[in-house]
């Protein structure tokens, strides 16, 4: 039997939680801006999109979390187990209050279009809503769909035990989403859903996830492999061809979060930092290369990302290089509530814009307020919420978890 692949315990990845903190707070700002301080915005977004500096920031983190928390359990049942525990109690809270509140007339829904309630509605229990051409209801929603997404893709690998070769994967994408934009591969939003319409794609899309995570996690170890790689097809599929970013945009999520999977393996021995900083330049200028190249006549918006985009990998870098030092008890404090922040303050921003209305000019002491407002809130959601249900989700998994056999 395989030992397991080792993996830091809590204390020791306090630097991850500070990470998730700080980009938790930029991503607040980012869209609170546009309440509070949108003349600022307007002058800061050319030069530093903030939005895409926490997104990044966030998918590195995940990268480098989610395969260890996979491989640490060794059993693809226990590990959605744990993820469906993890996400899906507090974005079910949110969405319920952000229903309510548009029932009772204070914050407006996005338009669905043609789409039914029905249709609407299981494209956002896959989580997968943003890549079957439905509009999120939150718009911070779109990046859990590219988290579902590398959750298919890591159980893809690890049920074909090719889950050690992230800094080849994190390349392999990069380097694709270079070439798509070399080739000049301009797809438009949503093109599967535009091929066989947005209904047809999300029951087939929904099927197939569920028959994924179902065979995945099953005993048999052929099961293992096709939902595993039937996942994985689903996963690429939908990023490539039916996101709502470019195509090269996804991609580069894609090789990002792997990045940080990559980043995890030379830390615990089982890559060498030689080959991960190797991969590491490559992403970047792949990514770097991309946007630069990516057609778009707005000189400034391309900067803007590009700046955000190399931060957010500073700042990981920064993050890594001074893990062995105390971290803030903020926060880390900051990093655990990170998730509730993340899904609750665009409720409270919802609520404020359609009862006070947006201010016509900057405010700097509404937008400290706001975050004075926010966090005590996200306190109590990840007291009464996220940490009851992933408790519930470690005792169901530990009862569930099969005897190890190793990868």
């Amino acid at each position: 039997m395989k030992s397991p692949p080792l993996v830091p315990p809590p204390a020791k990845l306090g630097w991850l939680d500070a990470l998730r903190g700080i980009a938790a707070l930029v991503v607040v700002f980012d869209h609170s801006s546009y309440t509070f301080m949108a003349d600022f915005r307007r002058e800061l977004m050319p030069q530093f999109n903030t939005s895409r500096y926490g997104i990044m920031v966030f998918f590195l983190v995940s990268g480098y979390i989610i395969p260890a928390s996979l491989e640490r359990r060794g059993c693809v049942r226990t590990f959605w187990i744990g993820r469906i525990f993890r996400v899906y109690p507090l974005w079910a809270v949110v969405v319920t209050v952000l229903l309510a509140v548009n029932l009772l007339g204070v914050a407006e829904l996005h338009d669905f279009g043609r789409q039914s309630a029905a249709t609407v509605a299981v494209a956002h229990a896959t989580m997968l809503q943003e890549l079957l051409g439905t509009p999120n209801l939150l718009l911070v929603l779109w990046t859990l769909s590219y988290e579902m997404s590398f959750y298919l893709l890591v159980v893809a690998l690890f049920t074909v035990r090719l889950h050690r070769q992230s800094a080849a994967i994190a390349v392999t994408l990069a380097v694709l989403s270079a070439a798509s934009v070399t080739a000049g591969a301009v797809l438009p939003a949503s093109a599967l859903s535009g091929l066989v319409g947005t209904g047809p794609l999300i029951v087939c899309a929904s099927i197939a996830m569920g028959l994924a995570i179902c065979c995945a996690s099953a005993g048999s170890p052929v099961l293992r492999v096709l939902g595993g790689v039937l996942g994985g097809m689903l996963a690429l599929a939908l990023v490539g061809f039916n996101g709502t970013v470019p195509l090269w945009e996804g991609l580069v999520i894609l090789a990002v979060m792997f990045l940080g999977t990559a980043v995890y393996r030379a830390e615990n021995g089982q890559s060498t930092w030689r080959r991960t900083a190797a991969a590491a330049v490559l992403v970047v200028v792949c990514a770097v290369g991309s946007a630069y190249w990516s057609g778009t006549d707005d000189h400034f918006a391309r900067r803007g990302w590009i700046v955000a985009f190399l931060l957010a990998v500073l700042t990981f870098a920064v993050g890594l290089a001074s893990r062995g030092r105390r971290v803030p008890p903020m926060l880390t404090g900051l990093g655990t509530i990170s998730y509730s922040v993340y899904l609750v303050h665009p409720v409270l921003l919802a609520v404020i814009d359609g009862t006070i209305g947006r201010r016509r000019q900057d405010s700097l002491v509404l937008e400290v307020a706001f975050f004075a407002a926010l966090l005590p809130v996200c306190l109590l959601t990840h007291r009464c919420v996220e940490a009851p249900s992933q408790a519930w989700g470690r005792r169901l998994a530990g009862r569930l978890q099969p005897p190890r056999t190793g990868h």
